[in-house]
């Protein structure tokens, strides 16, 4: 394991990091809702997975260096859940336009302040076992980002997962201590099972989880390369930030932007990009299936994420509690989630299309209960 040094000449290395807080979390419904997504909630706890990040972070990037990004419907939820975040770091999306605009103006209101500043971007709702490694890694992938690549951090995959992207390995570069690093090949889209499989029996291959650490003027010169239209919309934002028409050109000109992700409109198809590999204990919790297999430590274990649960010959058995006692008799592979609204019954094995119950009761209008 790769030790920790986090020191105040680090610190004071004025490393800043953008928190894309946004999504509504389909497959972890109906604990995850539009009203309440899933990185305002305590999974796996006790802290917010948005608290979570925040705290991982804290050690290497100072509170004045952090920008959480969500929507108006949540920006209050935030503030109160980062009261040390300081007045004017959460910025507030009229609308979702992706992590491509998110993530680009965070670059242009920090290249403001300093066009030298190297940033990482964090999602919000993403869980890591070992934050120390992970710090360790985020610096390892700051000094990589000083030498003028756009860097990407990939996960080393333990199985062949298909509900992730994958970065596929190319030339080795210097390392940056204790780290590899190497010239990314390829991105990959999420891949069936065989392909998923041969991928991990490689051993060139990544998972994608879109951390990603630049100088920010780099990602700014890239985005002017290769999106135009949305680099000039986010200078005009950005140059208004400070002035009193900012809500005005905001609701001007982001209901224009495009909606496109950082991977797709930048990542795929920039000339410098760098991998720094490592295995931190990441995951981005997507359903109940893997909140699950997360906080089992032994085979058909029950989990219980919150309320009571009395199990009679019952395995492998998920249970997500409100106030009420949940019983299971003669039961296994189940996911339970109780709200005081809606009681979700589902076979782990399915817990993926949870997300299908939530497109039907769209599909029916704007549905209170998603």
């Amino acid at each position: 394991m790769v030790r920790e040094n986090v020191n105040e000449q680090q610190r004071s290395a004025q490393l800043h990091a953008v928190i894309p807080a946004g999504g509504s979390g389909t497959r972890l419904w109906p604990a995850s809702r539009s009203s309440r997504p899933k990185f305002l909630l305590p999974l796996p706890g006790p802290r917010s997975m948005l608290q979570a990040t925040f705290d991982r972070l804290e050690p290497i990037v100072p509170h004045r260096n952090m920008l959480v990004i969500t929507g108006g419907a949540h920006a209050v939820a935030v503030a109160r859940q980062l009261p040390a975040l300081p007045d004017g770091n959460i910025i507030v999306e009229p609308g979702p336009r992706g992590t491509g605009p998110a993530i680009g103006l965070g670059a242009a209101l920090i290249a403001r302040k300093d066009p030298d500043a190297v940033m990482g971007s964090f999602a919000a709702d993403h869980y890591v076992s070992n934050p120390e490694l992970f710090r360790s890694t985020v610096l390892a992938a700051a000094e990589v980002a000083c030498h003028g690549y756009l860097v990407t951090i990939g996960i080393t995959p333990t199985y062949a997962e298909t509900g992730y992207g994958y970065i596929r390995c190319g030339q080795a570069l210097p390392p940056s201590g204790d780290f590899d690093v190497f010239r990314v090949d390829q991105f990959k889209e999420k891949p069936d099972k065989e392909t998923a499989q041969a991928y991990l029996d490689s051993g060139k291959y990544l998972w994608n989880a879109s951390m990603f650490v630049w100088k920010a003027s780099l990602l700014l010169d890239e985005m002017r390369r290769l999106l135009p239209e949305l680099h000039q919309t986010l200078l005009t934002i950005a140059d208004a930030w400070d002035q009193p028409e900012r809500d005005d050109v905001l609701r001007e000109y982001w209901p224009g932007i495009a909606d496109v992700t950082i991977d797709n409109g930048i990542m795929e198809h920039a000339e410098r990009v760098a991998v720094v590999p490592a295995s931190f204990g990441w995951t981005d919790l997507g359903d109940w299936h893997s909140l699950a297999e997360l906080m089992s430590n032994e085979q058909h274990e029950n989990v219980v994420l919150q309320g009571t649960h009395l199990a009679e010959d019952t395995r492998s058995t998920l249970v997500f509690g409100n106030n009420r006692l949940v019983a299971t008799l003669g039961v296994d592979n189940l996911v339970i989630v109780d709200t005081e609204d809606v009681l979700l019954v589902c076979n782990r094995s399915r817990a993926q299309d949870v997300r299908k119950i939530v497109q039907r009761l769209k599909d029916g209008g704007d549905h209170p209960l998603t």
